[in-house]
């Protein structure tokens, strides 16, 4: 297959608002030892490129400075080392950085095979958010059936994901939303109550569903003055997973329940881990997450895209959190 020496991408002229971001050429990258190349029919837009832009989340050592931790689309290339994939199959991935691009080089352990029954713009909305919620959740939240599980920010392309997950392998769901609008979309996804901040108390809210006990579970998002609340809002022996801090990361709080109900805090990124971690994501994912999708049991869910070199109007949506579900970047001949 040729391939064009150049292609579109965008890149992030100094840091700052939307207007930042601007579409420009640059050379078409090569794929080096275990990694693939392919030619992106879609990009999922995610709050860590917002950060980017902004200059508070930067790629990894060595990785390019182009925008975008999830692709979908076909393998164009392959480098020396690779054993599963080949040229002309249909895939997705999570990787560190390039995914706004007409090309993308992705790692071949982070790489899976499109799910069945999923056009390639919606499996351009799978990896980053699948990965997040399968590894937060999952394995460091160690949510399991039965169990109880809040999210904040249930209409994010994350929240979204979780409660899915989270219903299909047996948990009791909450989360908490900003109008009423976002709160019958998480309810029909399978949130058995959906708070709306706004006018409720979640913490008290949680306590009644739960018979006092309060919630096993918290994926966080905001961070701030959610802390003390979220403490507050935990069962005994109840773990609460940081993944973002839009409310601020530096705060004041009793922490003393910690010790009395035993809790566990914890968080994580998943941008800077290593190849092979992520692999191992991906491989829990195809076997246990893959199948759900194919079912037709899990989805992700699909707001609105953009073509690539309008990328500053999905950033644009993105902030205004007006969305309910993902946002993605689609090829101009496509829009």
């Amino acid at each position: 297959m040729s391939l064009p020496d150049s292609m579109t991408y965008i890149r992030i002229d100094g840091f700052g608002g939307p207007e930042v971001l601007k579409p420009d050429r640059m050379p078409v990258p090569k794929p080096g030892e275990r990694e693939v190349l392919v030619k992106v029919a879609a990009a999922g837009v995610n709050r860590p490129d917002v950060q980017q832009r902004l200059g508070g989340y930067n790629p990894p050592p060595g990785a390019s400075d182009v925008p975008g931790l999830e692709i979908a689309g076909e393998v164009v290339a392959v480098g020396p080392g690779c054993s599963r994939y080949n040229v002309g199959d249909k895939v997705c991935a999570l990787v560190a950085s390039g995914g706004y691009a007409e090309y993308c080089v992705a790692p071949e352990p982070q790489v899976l095979p499109v799910p069945k029954g999923l056009s390639m713009v919606e499996a351009g909305a799978v990896p980053e958010t699948f990965f997040t919620v399968w590894t937060n959740v999952f394995d460091r939240g160690g949510l399991q059936p039965g169990e109880t599980l809040l999210i904040h920010g249930g209409s994010s392309g994350i929240g979204t994901t979780a409660i899915q997950l989270a219903r299909e392998f047996g948990s009791r769901v909450f989360c908490t939303v900003g109008n009423d609008e976002k709160a019958k979309a998480c309810e029909a996804l399978g949130a058995e109550r959906a708070i709306n901040y706004k006018n409720e108390d979640f913490v008290a809210v949680v306590k009644e569903l739960t018979g006092g006990k309060g919630v096993d579970v918290i994926l966080d998002m905001v961070g701030g003055s959610y802390v003390q609340r979220n403490i507050r809002a935990l069962a005994v022996e109840g773990r609460l997973v940081q993944i973002a801090w839009l409310g601020g990361s530096k705060v004041e709080a009793d922490f003393m329940m910690l010790m009395i109900k035993r809790l566990t805090w914890t968080g994580s990124t998943l941008r800077p881990r290593s190849v092979e971690q992520k692999g191992e994501i991906a491989r829990a994912l195809e076997a246990k997450v893959w199948p759900l999708i194919e079912a037709g049991k899990v989805k992700p869910i699909m707001y609105k895209t953009f073509p690539l070199t309008e990328a500053a109007e999905a950033h644009r949506l993105m902030e205004s959190s007006a969305h309910i579900g993902k946002i993605v970047l689609v090829p101009d001949h496509a829009a």
